[in-house]
């Protein structure tokens, strides 16, 4: 199941998930170097990227080569970390993701109160990736963990907003209208079964981080919520949904 888009119509103009966006692909593009040279990439994601190892004080293991030298910045790579990627497909899936969920958890708190639950959201995210493996001296970056805070703010506000989603088996292709606990749910479950059945460190994938910012936007969202515009938004929804009669999942 991939989410195309939802039926959440957006009150404000979600002028902070546009600059996120724009400035993930701005580092990916200048800092980065577009991943077209591999020591600029290299570069960038040992100086900028979450290593667990460089963050806890562990040193590297006796007889090991760690894939990045010491010399990065440390705490403040949970942060930095989040506006690196590791290639193309890595960038598109995470702002697909952001634009999709993020521009109506902006709608549902302000502008600048959304730019803080994201930023927060997404150090406690690294955070919880460094706490899953304190050891490794494997460099994290990425935006999913930020995304994923923002996935658990979408479920606890919106569960049942329909989300236009496709679907691909064999080769059968439809979209339909799913609610967003079943998208939002079936992709957490995902994260835990896949971090309970993969040693953490080696999946690839920080699972941890994607787990440890959809439990924050959990617990965060109330925190940040605009209580007023939740329930204009919810209004807003239920009324387009009383004009489409027979849209499905509900």
């Amino acid at each position: 199941m991939f989410p195309l888009r939802d039926e959440n119509p957006t009150e404000l103009t979600p002028f902070i998930t546009m600059a996120l966006i724009a400035a993930n692909v701005a580092v990916w593009l200048l800092a980065q170097g577009a991943g077209m040279d591999g020591q600029v990439m290299e570069q960038s994601v040992c100086r900028y990227g979450a290593i667990p190892g460089e963050i806890t004080g562990a040193g590297v293991p006796f007889g090991e080569r760690a894939p990045c030298a010491p010399g990065g910045l440390r705490w403040s790579t949970l942060l930095t970390s989040t506006f690196l990627h590791g290639g193309w497909v890595h960038l598109i899936g995470n702002m697909w993701f952001l634009w999709i969920f993020g521009n109506n958890i902006e709608d549902s708190m302000g502008h600048l109160r959304f730019l803080a639950f994201y930023l927060i959201t997404g150090a406690v995210a690294a955070g919880a990736h460094v706490l899953s493996a304190p050891a490794s001296w494997v460099p994290t970056v990425g935006a999913s963990g930020a995304i994923s805070a923002v996935m658990g703010a979408y479920l606890l506000l919106y569960p049942r907003v329909r989300i236009q989603t496709l679907f691909i088996l064999v080769v059968i292709v439809r979209v339909f209208p799913v609610p967003a606990w079943v998208i939002l749910g079936q992709w957490i479950a995902i994260q835990v079964l896949s971090s309970a059945s993969t040693p953490a460190g080696e999946a690839g994938i920080a699972f941890w981080a994607h787990i440890g910012g959809f439990v924050a936007g959990l617990l965060l969202v109330k925190p940040f919520e605009i209580e007023r515009l939740v329930e204009a938004k919810r209004a807003h929804v239920v009324l387009s949904a009383d004009e489409i009669p027979h849209r499905g999942w509900w």
